[in-house]
Parts: structure tokens; sequence; C-alpha cells
């Protein structure tokens, strides 16, 4: 049972690499916390990927809500 379900998961994270390769993930021209942050949820979503999902992660919403350090 475990062996079956440690095949599923690699099979579901290569879908989800294929899906974030044919998108152009990996081209490697933008490495900042959004690019990064959208390819790998779109391998961690795997399959899903075909069935219309299109994940997208911006992180500017994460840093405005930051605090700021003290001067």
């Amino acid at each position: 049972m475990k062996s079956l379900l440690a095949a599923v998961i690699v099979v579901w994270l290569l879908i989800g690499g294929l899906a974030a390769a044919q998108r152009g993930y990996f081209s490697g021209k933008k490495s900042n916390c959004a690019a990064l942050s959208t390819t790998a949820l779109t391998i961690v979503s795997g399959p899903l990927n075909y069935f219309g999902v299109n994940p997208k992660v911006s992180c500017k919403q994460v840093q405005k809500n930051l605090p700021q350090p003290s001067s």
C-alpha cells in the first residue's frame, strides 16, 4: 500500500513538473518570490493543471503587511 501511494505521489509531481515546463516556468528569466512560488504551486497541483487550475502567487500583498524594523 505504501509503495502504491509513493508511486501515485511521484507521478502526480511529475505531471505537475510537466505542466510547469510547458508554461515556461523553468526558463530562469524571473527568480523572485512570486515566480518561485507559482512554479512550486503548479508542481504541487499536479494533474489539476490540465483541468483548468492555473495557480498564481503574488508576494507584493504579503510584503505590505510585514512589520517594518525600527530605526
